[in-house]
């Protein structure tokens, strides 16, 4: 049972490296908006005047600031609705700042609630939520066998052409380049990832 676990969790970190890898990053990220859950946590600490909620989102060095911001907001939250209001976003706007710095990544804003973020994300937070990993694996794995059996049958179809006719042996070969480095980007991300999920292990028996 174990064995399997680890063989499905290396499944979906190799389809999502492979996603990042072949698909641009919006300029947003799930955290970055009013629904995510970092501003959920922040909504939550501010309610029950527990910051700690909130430090799991960020880095050990940075927890000073987020308290000084956390302390702050407490303070003028009581003042009137209206301040209550302009403390809250600042708070939300300093802890997702702070967390984006830690991910390396630029703070770009907060994006309101209900974007459209895909189906990959929500299956996700399902996931989580449910403890169920399986309809997210489905859906990743749906999405990889599409495109590989997408690229494998343009391929098949080009393949036989007319030795004679330079443009359709240009199109077979595009197919054909287009198909194999798919296929090595699935395979070095699945490497990539049992690196990973190796690594990690390692470091959590080591701090045991």
């Amino acid at each position: 049972m174990k064995s399997n676990s680890v063989i499905v969790l290396l499944t979906i970190v190799a389809i999502l490296s492979l996603i990042m890898f072949l698909y641009p990053m919006n300029s947003f990220s799930h955290c970055d908006t009013m629904d995510g859950p970092v501003i959920k946590a922040a909504q939550k600490a501010l309610d029950t005047r527990n910051v700690k909620l909130v430090l799991i989102w960020v880095q050990k060095k940075d927890e000073v600031e987020i308290e000084k911001a956390f302390q702050k907001t407490l303070a003028v939250r009581k003042l009137s609705l209206e301040a209550k209001e302009f403390a809250d976003m600042y708070f939300f706007e300093t802890l997702v700042r702070i967390h984006r710095a830690g991910e390396g990544a630029p703070y770009t804003g907060i994006e309101p609630a209900g974007l459209d973020l895909g189906p990959a994300i929500p299956a996700a937070d399902k996931a989580i939520e449910t403890g169920s990993i399986e309809q997210l694996l489905k859906l990743l794995t749906d999405n990889l066998k599409e495109g590989l059996n997408t690229g494998f049958k343009e391929v098949i179809e080009k393949k036989n052409y007319n030795k004679d006719d330079v443009e359709a042996g240009r199109e077979y070969v595009k197919a054909y380049i287009e198909f194999v480095h798919y296929v090595e980007k699935v395979y070095e991300s699945t490497k990539g990832a049992e690196h990973t999920v190796i690594e990690e292990s390692e470091h959590t028996e080591k701090n045991k």
